[in-house]
């Protein structure tokens, strides 16, 4: 279906759409919160929760927005020409079953370029409402590099700005320990909040603040480490974007996708929950004062069971983490890894392991979203011994037997890894022919290749794999010593391409 080139852009005044009323409600509430991000995560995770609990009367704040790049600008001019309005489209499984949603999120009332505003981006600090600062500026812009500030000329990095912007308001407002924040930053980073504290008190060095105000940083502000979990893919493609608009009957250059599944785990004191109150909207969000369980079954189950299809699945074939759960026999492999080996290692609530794990199932069934093997493939290495070697060691102590299903996979990763060295770099060959390029450590791949050309050469594929699990600096332990784990690899690796190995 074709779009007309007639359909209206998205903005408070699209007349049999938008409800001019209703939107301004959300977004003439006063600023609480001060967003340092203008991309498809936050907009689709942050400020979508924002609008669930503001839309139950639970929380009376808008969102007051600034890019953290100066290549931000773009985007941020895109969300002002449309009054601060975007869609979101909710797509994928949920409790088993397909379901897509829409819905215009009003909540960002300012748009503020720093580089452009420096002035009206300082006085936000001013404004007695805010309390909260949200970021997600990528790993890469959670970071400390030493500089200068200048009175009057914005500060390139977020946690320089971020350092400015405090300053600000702790003069404005003298000190006053009531008027600090709680800072959420979302990247990536293990104890992000912590960072980022470190990285304001190191600044405020750099831009000679007072010891004063770095008390009021440790003493007034809340910097809180935080786990965040959804995808979130951004525009539709051009093949989709077309009919979406028609059906919503209007132009939108923001429209973001997202799927149903979101956790928020943040490590604070419950009562700060009484100013974020998304948890009371009935949203997946938890103030806690441990984020390691929350950790763990992301790293041992979600991504545990991306590291373990994946080397499988490549030497058969498949390309989707989809396509391979559609796979009956590999699909029902993967399962049978999670809920008998994975979440039977770890020291956990079962009952909540297994809810968890059949959100992940419903997560890899996401008709909307393909997710490459040979994406998931890369650091695949280091990738097993933090995500499933921990499950492998910790199921053979409880049981004084090996999870088969795990070792299986790790059967087909040593496979996979087996490196040839060519122009290119380090390549091995799937069951169907074809040739892929290993992206791994260099001296890992290095080592693979040396033990696997000595197959055939005098050595057994006993000795190739006992001499591979042996590599302490590859395991970080010497893993031919675990009784029974050569023999059942090889046994694996046999039975897939037959006794001539």
């Amino acid at each position: 279906m074709a779009v007309s080139n007639d359909l209206p852009r998205l903005g408070r005044k699209l007349e049999g759409v938008t409800d001019s009323a209703k939107l301004a409600r959300f977004q003439d509430m006063p600023v609480k919160v001060l967003q340092i991000g203008e991309g498809n995560f936050l907009r689709g995770f942050f400020d979508w929760m924002i609008y669930e609990s503001a839309a139950r009367g639970l929380f009376e704040g808008s969102v007051a927005v600034t890019q953290p790049r100066r290549s931000g600008r773009h985007k941020l001019l895109n969300i002002r020409e449309q009054d601060g309005l975007y869609t979101l489209l909710t797509r994928g499984i949920e409790n088993g079953a397909a379901v897509e949603r829409e819905v215009i999120i009003p909540v960002l009332s300012h748009m503020i370029d720093p580089y452009e505003e420096w002035t009206e981006f300082l006085a936000l600090a001013e404004v007695p409402e805010l309390d909260i600062v949200v970021s997600n500026t990528t790993e890469a812009g959670l970071a400390y590099e030493k500089t200068e500030y200048h009175e009057g000329t914005p500060v390139d990095s977020f946690p320089g700005k971020l350092t400015v912007f405090l300053h600000h308001r702790f003069l404005h407002f003298q000190g006053d320990p009531a008027k600090g924040f709680i800072h959420l930053p979302c990247e990536l980073v293990e104890g992000n909040g912590d960072l980022l504290r470190s990285y304001v008190l190191m600044h405020s060095e750099d831009f000679g603040y007072s010891d004063e105000f770095r008390h009021w940083v440790i003493n007034s502000n809340h910097f809180l480490n935080n786990l965040v979990d959804r995808i979130v893919t951004g525009t539709p493609s051009k093949s989709e974007i077309a009919d979406i608009e028609e059906r919503l009957g209007y132009k939108d250059s923001l429209i973001n996708c997202a799927e149903p599944y979101h956790l928020w785990a943040i490590q604070g004191d419950s009562v700060l929950a009484d100013k974020l109150p998304l948890a009371q909207a009935g949203l997946n969000v938890h103030f806690t004062d441990d984020l390691r369980p929350f950790q763990l079954r992301k790293v041992r189950i979600l991504n545990g069971a991306h590291t373990l299809m994946t080397p499988l699945g490549i030497l058969q074939g498949k390309r989707f983490v989809r396509e391979t759960m559609e796979d009956s026999q590999l699909g029902e492999w993967v399962r049978t890894a999670v809920y008998e080996e994975i979440t039977q290692a770890l020291d956990l609530p079962q009952d909540q392991l297994h809810v968890y794990a059949g959100e992940v199932f419903d997560r890899f069934m996401n008709p909307y979203i393909d997710h490459r093997l040979q994406d998931i493939m890369l650091g695949s290495l280091s990738k097993f011994k933090v995500r499933l070697l921990p499950t492998m060691l910790e199921y053979y102590r409880k049981n004084d037997v090996l999870p088969k299903s795990i070792v299986t996979g790790f059967a087909a990763l040593l496979r996979l890894y087996r490196a040839v060295k060519t122009e290119e770099g380090f390549k091995t060959v799937t069951y169907s022919g074809e040739s892929i390029l290993l992206k791994d450590n260099e001296a890992h791949l290095e080592l693979l290749e040396k033990h696997w050309s000595e197959l055939g050469q005098g050595q057994s594929l006993d000795c190739v794999i006992a001499q591979i699990l042996a590599e302490e600096v590859i395991w970080g332990q010497d893993l031919s010593l675990l009784p029974g784990l050569t023999e059942i690899i090889c046994e694996s690796i046999r039975e897939w391409e037959g006794e001539q190995v």
